[in-house]
């Protein structure tokens, strides 16, 4: 593994050898934007009960990015992760595509909420068929409109961790 964006008061872990390099969360966000094959997003979020989905830029998406820690269990790695507060979803709601109802989200019940919305998405944005994938971000986005490559987001989603970033790099 080479050397990642390494700084003072850093806080991402990366593997070298065995022991751990730190990196803020800003390098984390440099480190995924660089790597990623879309940087168009489809940001999805409930309010007032009706989903909805922002078509945003990586900008206009990290300012709702959160620093957390995966369990123990899931190797304790620091992840970034989409949150929005009350006051985002009803800002981004104004500027946002109507979706339909939140429930929606819980239709297939094979699927969790993220895949149920990016089903909706491909479905509604392309007219394709959605299937499920594990392309990976720095492959190919979710879908691609008009030539764009955009990866689809529902909030409280899981941009990346600190692992996969060191196994890209």
């Amino acid at each position: 593994m080479g050397l990642i964006f390494v700084s003072p008061g850093d806080i991402m872990t990366t593997e070298k050898g065995k022991g751990l390099t730190e990196m803020t969360k800003t390098e984390m966000m440099t480190a995924y934007n660089a790597r990623s094959a879309a940087h168009v997003y489809a940001l999805g979020f409930v309010y007032m009960s009706r989903l909805y989905a922002a078509k945003l830029s990586f900008a206009e998406l990290s300012q709702y990015f959160k620093l957390d820690r995966a369990s123990s269990k899931r190797g304790g790695f620091l992840k970034i992760r989409i949150r929005l507060s009350a006051a985002d979803r009803a800002e981004l709601s104004a500027k946002a595509e109507l979706i339909g109802a939140e429930d929606l989200l819980t239709k297939d019940a094979k699927h969790n909420k993220g895949e149920n919305f990016e089903r909706e998405l491909t479905e509604r944005w392309t007219a394709e068929t959605w299937v499920k994938d594990s392309v990976p971000f720095w492959m190919a986005g979710d879908i691609r409109v008009d030539g764009v490559e955009i990866q689809i987001k529902l909030d409280g989603a899981e941009l990346t961790n600190e692992k996969i970033l060191s196994q890209v790099a």
